[in-house]
């Protein structure tokens, strides 16, 4: 009999606790990208303020407590009290879902935070969160806290400790915000300094002439405790910093400026002489990784101008095709950014912009701003020189296309190294399959007999793949590793690639925890990247875990995958264990490989995001593009390849080991 389900079962969610309940629903998830939301949103708040033009300033400061704090020199949040509900404004504001200043054009013209769920929510996932507003010459603050109710076990978010209180009078304007992310709702509640940084570097570019602070308590070395980020040139000195390590075309950045219909659209372009194009979208400040309507417009309109103009030109001759969006992007790097009265990003995490009404207003600003570019005579050489780019990358799609072709013909199938060397999964639903590309034929062999072939397919790898910075398409698909790899995914590449004919929806790279595994699985990362990119933004690719050492006492055996967690294995086990070493995944058999790497109810891996589509872009570059200096300059400051020496083998370990090694 089905369990009876009546109106006495269904669950009513108050006030925050909807929020708590289901934290997902409003921050995406509660691992670290989760907790950095939380942050992105007061900031998000901050910058509303910056933006249209009532701060200068912002300051985010990582606290010894594990709190983190946003302070901005706006206009301060409401201290008044709200005429319906009889609280004050930063009560309203902190505690209500869609509640906020946002929801129409007077308060704010242009806003990141249109959802009216942002600060409420980050309120609701804190143990406590503090408000201090600084408006109209006094200074009034407010505590909130999450508490669980001894009697009932249920939990109080985000509640007000007594009603917004004035501390004092004040000259200073603006508004401090700082909280303590919920430990029990996160899985990790340390913020990550480097993530913070980059954020802010790149908020400063999209706002020129606002300073942003970063103040790092945490940091061990006094040097490393304040960032200034601050920039006169905006997105043309982003444009600059996205190209630093790369080799420019000319030294001239285009920029185009417009604004129809209430929507501000701004963009700044340069060409370098790689070979793929970076596109970096923004839409009232928030990252749009995933494209959308303003996007779309920019690469139509600007098509459609340049092929205009070689035609005019007689660049382009009457006989001769258009060239494609995709030829005329080759090499550039073009950050994009508009602004939008009432955005609609999909999504709480707001990857991509929904306006459709925003396509054609940037496409008419882009064609006109363009044309202006275009027919200025002094601009004449810099604009044959990108039509002749186009032209040339023209031919190498041509050329690429032939080679997708050969790849994708049945006999060429038949004849490809793939077969009888991809040991395919026995399962046909690909959401539940997985490919584990694996260094070497050793570490291949073993996987392939420690697999479970009815979801986990094998791909080894035959020496390094190539890499791909420094090569054109029609060259990636010349290689037979990557040949191999293309269509045991089933996606294509490029411009045909698709997630629809995806065959695996977890893509894992194993290699050795050495340097050249560390370098096949920057050249395999840099290939998805640079040609499959959805592929990681839609969260499929991750990085395998093998474990560094085997520590075995008796019949049990434990396996330690960092030296830290040794020392812990080590001290746990006493006296009269025995240590193993593992060099390369070709010293484990199949079953430890199943039992430490392979298993999904055991195993450890790494998701690969891009939080910062720009900064990936650009270290993408320096470490695996042509420029020598950048890289060596990062590795010399980075990079500890002493790691095997790091741990030192205990007393008694070290005796035992030399006795055995003796034949004693």
């Amino acid at each position: 009999m089905p369990k009876s389900y009546n109106a006495d079962q269904i669950q009513v969610l108050e006030g925050l606790e909807a929020v708590r309940m289901r934290p997902g629903m409003y921050i995406g998830t509660t691992s670290s990208q989760g907790l950095h939301h939380l942050l992105w949103e007061i900031v998000d708040n901050a910058m509303d303020e910056a933006s249209n033009g009532y701060a200068d300033r912002v300051t985010v400061t990582l606290h010894q407590d594990g709190s983190v704090s946003v302070l901005d020199n706006g206009r301060g949040v409401p201290v008044d009290e709200h005429p319906t509900l009889h609280i004050s404004g930063v009560e309203v504001i902190y505690t209500r879902l869609h509640a906020g200043g946002k929801f129409n054009n007077e308060n704010y013209a242009y806003s990141g935070g249109l959802h009216g769920v942002g600060a409420s929510v980050v309120n609701a996932l804190s143990k406590w969160m503090t408000v201090d507003s600084y408006v109209n010459w006094g200074h009034w603050h407010i505590r909130f806290t999450s508490e669980t109710d001894p009697k009932t076990g249920k939990v109080n978010a985000g509640k007000p400790e007594k009603p917004l209180e004035k501390v004092g009078n004040t000259r200073k304007r603006g508004t401090l915000v700082r909280f303590l992310p919920d430990d029990t709702i996160f899985e990790d509640i340390r913020f990550n300094p480097v993530t913070i940084a980059r954020r802010l570097h790149e908020l400063a570019y999209l706002n020129r002439g606002v300073m942003i602070t970063f103040v790092d308590e945490t940091a061990k070395e006094e040097d490393k405790r304040e960032q200034v980020f601050y920039s006169e040139g905006g997105i043309i000195d982003y444009v600059k910093y996205i190209n630093e390590t790369k080799t420019p075309l000319s030294d001239d950045v285009i920029y185009l400026e417009g604004k129809k219909d209430s929507t501000i659209c701004r963009l700044a372009l340069q060409y370098t002489t790689d070979y793929a194009d970076s596109v970096f979208s923004y839409a009232n400040n928030i990252p749009t990784h995933e494209g959308g309507s303003h996007e779309a417009g920019f690469k139509a309109a600007y098509t459609r101008a340049l092929n205009d103009y070689a035609r005019k030109t007689g660049l382009l001759k009457e006989k001769d095709a258009n060239l494609s969006g995709d030829d005329f992007r080759e090499g550039m790097t073009c950050v994009l950014t508009v602004w939008v009265k009432n955005p609609q990003f999909e999504g709480q995490t707001k990857g991509r912009l929904g306006n459709s009404e925003v396509r054609p207003v940037v496409e008419a600003i882009v064609a006109e701003k363009l044309a202006d570019w275009l027919d200025n005579l002094k601009n004449a050489e810099l604009a044959g020189q990108i039509v002749g780019k186009a032209a040339k990358a023209a031919q190498a799609r041509e050329a690429a296309r032939k080679a997708r072709d050969t790849v994708r013909s049945t006999k060429a199938l038949e004849a490809a190294p793939l077969v009888g060397k991809l040991s395919a999964a026995r399962g046909h639903h690909p959401e539940d399959n997985e490919l584990f590309i694996v260094e070497g034929d050793s570490a291949g062999g073993s996987a392939k007999q420690g697999r479970d072939s009815r979801f986990q397919a094998i791909l080894p790898l035959r020496g390094k793949p190539l890499n791909v910075e420094k090569k054109q398409l029609e060259q990636v698909l010349a290689n037979e590793e990557f040949r191999s790899l293309i269509t045991a995914l089933g996606t294509g590449i490029g411009e045909s690639f698709s997630l629809d004919g995806l065959k695996y929806h977890k893509v894992i790279i194993l290699s050795d925890a050495d340097q050249d595994g560390a370098h096949i699985r920057a050249i395999l990362l840099t290939f998805f990247f640079r040609y499959m990119k959805e592929l990681i933004t839609g969260g499929h690719v991750y990085i395998g875990m093998p474990p560094l050492y085997r520590v075995a006492k008796g019949t049990k055996v434990d396996y330690a995958y960092d030296d830290k967690e040794l020392t812990r294995l080590t001290k746990a086990a006493g006296k009269g264990y025995t240590l193993q070493r593992y060099k390369g995944l070709g010293e484990m058999n199949p079953e430890q490989l199943w039992a430490t790497t392979m298993d999904p109810g055991q195993r450890k891996m790494l998701q690969v995001t891009i939080e910062d589509a720009a900064e990936a872009d650009r270290m993408v570059t320096v470490l695996m593009g042509d420029k020598v200096e950048p890289r060596r300059d990062y590795i010399s400051r980075y990079a500890d390849f002493n790691r095997e020496d790091t741990f030192e083998v205990p007393e008694e370990q070290r005796k035992a080991q030399e006795a055995l090694d003796a034949g004693k």
